[in-house]
């Protein structure tokens, strides 16, 4: 069932974020992935908003959520860590679910280092920490080599190099019930292609190498969920989770699909999703 969202602009430090809130509940924000946009996640927030008050967004930079200045690549984790926990306080009036999959994710687990008050329930999808790998070096080596290409030869040969690198090497297709109409569809691919450019430029590099606070991680992780999909289990995405769950004494609570489930399995996806919020929120 689709639900028309209530759409709006926040004004943040450096950016206005675009941002749309689909029913009503207890809050739910989802993180978009290094693609920065929010409608990929809109048939799993239609899934979830007959209970949930749900919120997605373009993360600053990417497609309906412009720069007011100069892209700071160093504190661009920083800004977009910040930039979730203003939504929150703007949407939610006290702790809230959020979901972060792939570059959200590792926004997700900074913010619940940095803001832990504001989070209920954090479920952190397959995020590319290459830096907590015991091979980091050479998935950091990847990621440094995958912006060269990018440099020299452009962002269509960085794009195949990506998806070879992290096993996904079908097309990602939404099932025929969740597929967007044409237009909004034609919209969104016009939006992503351009997002590339920006994700390439500016996060690439950065992103993966972020070291995550294990101690401070291990002191919520009563409020943590490290997931994974269930379809791709010796691909890079699934494996930085792998190693926080050894770390931190956890297991993998396992998503139906690969690295992006919530996409190709939107419905069984919000369902197993919808069952975990609901047993957390009580």
């Amino acid at each position: 069932m689709r639900h028309e969202p209530r759409i709006d602009t926040l004004i943040v430090p450096g950016a206005r974020l675009h941002h749309e809130v689909r029913g009503s509940g207890p809050v739910l924000l989802i993180i978009p992935t290094g693609n920065g946009d929010a409608e990929p996640f809109a048939p799993l927030a239609d899934a979830l908003a007959d209970r949930y008050t749900v919120i997605t967004y373009d993360r600053r930079g990417f497609s309906r959520s412009p720069m007011l200045r100069p892209v700071d690549d160093e504190r661009r984790l920083t800004e977009d860590v910040d930039d979730a926990r203003r939504l929150l306080v703007h949407v939610a009036d006290g702790p809230a679910h959020v979901l972060g999959s792939s570059s959200g994710a590792v926004i997700a687990l900074a913010l619940l280092e940095r803001h832990p008050d504001r989070l209920r329930t954090l479920i952190a999808h397959e995020p590319p920490l290459a830096s907590v790998l015991p091979d980091s070096a050479h998935w950091l080596g990847f990621y440094a080599d995958l912006y060269t290409t990018f440099r020299q030869s452009g962002v269509e040969a960085a794009r195949k190099m990506f998806r070879e690198g992290m096993g996904m090497t079908t097309p990602t297709r939404a099932p025929e019930g969740s597929a967007l109409p044409p237009d909004r569809l034609a919209e969104m691919l016009t939006r992503l292609r351009r997002n590339q450019l920006f994700w390439f430029e500016h996060e690439i590099r950065t992103y993966p190498a972020f070291l995550p606070d294990i101690e401070a991680l291990r002191t919520f992780s009563d409020r943590l969920i490290l997931a994974g999909g269930t379809t791709a289990r010796e691909h890079f995405p699934y494996l930085p989770n792998v190693e926080l769950a050894g770390r931190l004494g956890t297991e993998i609570m396992h998503f139906p699909g690969g690295h992006v489930g919530y996409v190709t399995h939107p419905d069984e996806f919000a369902a197993m999703l919808g069952s975990v919020l609901d047993a957390r929120t009580g």
